[in-house]
């Protein structure tokens, strides 16, 4: 039988093995705007985007709430950047502070192996987002999951209604707000 080491794979010589620090974010819009993704938002319409953070190799892109849909379906159709893959749409709840969500799409272009980030901020009193069901059918079911659990609501949805809880239940329970023990 094989003798086996503690280390689970780890040569004795990987010993002094350093760490290479990352290198800082860059979220300077005018270094950032020579990325196909962005600069194709930008000359579509530059008050779409709000900022934009480029970091371990992934770009993230702050849109308005307005344009969200028309983000989505330009960067899906434009032929230097077609990410053409809704791999994700989620949402982060930053309570307390305003605003308080975040919505966020996970781009993928699969010819070029590329991703992008889209996050929307929307305020914590009446959370609401175009829907991007008409640009990819496959949000569907993430929006009706975002809204059941965060409840944010997305207007043009063609089946709006919760997905995972029960049509009677109280509350959105990803909410940093709600009660741990639920409502009673």
């Amino acid at each position: 039988m094989e003798k086996r080491s503690p280390r689970l794979g780890f040569e004795s010589s990987q010993k002094g093995r350093h760490l290479v620090p990352l290198p800082p974010p860059v979220t300077d819009l005018d270094t950032l705007k020579s990325h196909p993704a962005l600069a194709r938002l930008l000359s579509w319409n530059a008050s779409t985007v709000q900022a934009a953070k480029f970091d371990r190799d992934e770009l993230t892109i702050w849109v308005d709430k307005a344009g969200v849909r028309e983000a989505c379906a330009i960067l899906r159709d434009d032929a230097n950047c077609p990410f053409n893959y809704l791999a994700d749409l989620t949402c982060v709840d930053w309570y307390p502070a305003e605003p308080r969500f975040e919505v966020v799409y996970h781009l993928l272009s699969i010819p070029t192996k590329e991703r992008v980030r889209l996050k929307a901020r929307l305020d914590g009193t009446s959370p609401a987002l175009e829907s991007v069901t008409s640009v990819w059918p496959a949000a569907n079911f993430y929006e009706r999951e975002v809204f059941d659990l965060f409840g944010v609501r997305f207007t043009g949805h063609p089946n709006l209604r919760r997905i995972m809880m029960p049509d009677d239940w109280e509350g959105h329970p990803l909410r940093k707000d709600y009660p741990v023990e639920g409502y009673r």
